[in-house]
């Protein structure tokens, strides 16, 4: 019985990581309400899932409002990018489909498939924001290069968010359990797919730095360890990177 109920035995680590899970949920809800925010909000989710997987997490709300901090302005200007650009896709499909302007439908086609691809990189840019630190532009770029390179994991990761909240409008039941982990649940399931390929480029930028190290002898590269911010990288537990994170990867 108190291998059971020990505070090792897997159903209390269980139950621990689904509470931990549980109040990540009411953060990142509480802090999407402003909408603008949410950019911040989400990149904190999966910076603290992504502990969470790796059992390196402290106190979540310590964690969450660390990374919120750091991440605020990178990830809003992305969250404000991905509005305008949904917005625009947004209103040429209605501006197509209720007005007879004579607009051929495969432009229609082409339009839809830019908004897809949105889409796709959209599932990735908040995790690569949370861990690795690069130029707005770049991580925009690595996270669409990286949602077409793990496609199938791409697309199970829109199926994990996109479901909660589709079924809580047919089946309003449920709504107390999206409540509580409507978001940090696909997250924290997200952060175990994506978690091996984030290794991969955590160690191969690793040994990349480590190779340009050796080129430079003793140079010191503390500078480069810095954030637009100034966050001091060992202090923020993000990888640095100036350049694409990755050139060759293969598809897992």
């Amino acid at each position: 019985m108190n291998k059971i109920f020990g505070l090792d035995s897997p159903l209390i680590q269980f139950l621990n990581k689904v509470a931990d899970l549980m109040w990540l949920n009411i953060l990142t809800m509480l802090c999407c309400i402003p909408i603008v925010t949410i950019g911040a909000s989400l990149t904190s989710a999966h910076y603290v899932a992504l502990k969470i997987k790796r059992n390196e997490e402290g106190y979540i709300s310590k964690e969450f409002f660390k990374a919120f901090k750091m991440n605020f302005k990178q990830s809003t200007l992305i969250w404000l990018i991905i509005l305008l650009i949904a917005a625009v896709i947004g209103a040429d499909l209605y501006i197509m489909k209720e007005m007879d302007l004579g607009i051929p439908e495969f432009l229609q086609v082409v339009i839809m498939a830019i908004g897809i691809l949105v889409l796709f990189m959209t599932v990735w840019v908040f995790p690569m924001q949370a861990k690795f630190i690069n130029t707005l532009s770049q991580t925009m770029k690595n996270a669409f290069a990286l949602s077409v390179i793990q496609i199938p994991k791409t697309i199970l990761m829109i199926v994990l968010y996109v479901a909660p909240p589709f079924l809580c409008i047919w089946f309003m039941q449920i709504f107390p359990i999206y409540f509580v982990l409507g978001i940090s649940l696909p997250v924290y399931v997200s952060a175990i797919l994506y978690n091996k390929v984030f290794q991969k480029l955590e160690d191969r930028i690793l040994e990349r730095m480590a190779e340009e190290n050796g080129e430079n002898g003793e140079e010191e590269t503390d500078d480069s360890m810095n954030d637009a911010n100034g966050n001091d990288a060992e202090e923020t537990e993000k990888i640095f990177s100036d350049k694409p994170i990755f050139d060759e990867e293969e598809q897992q």
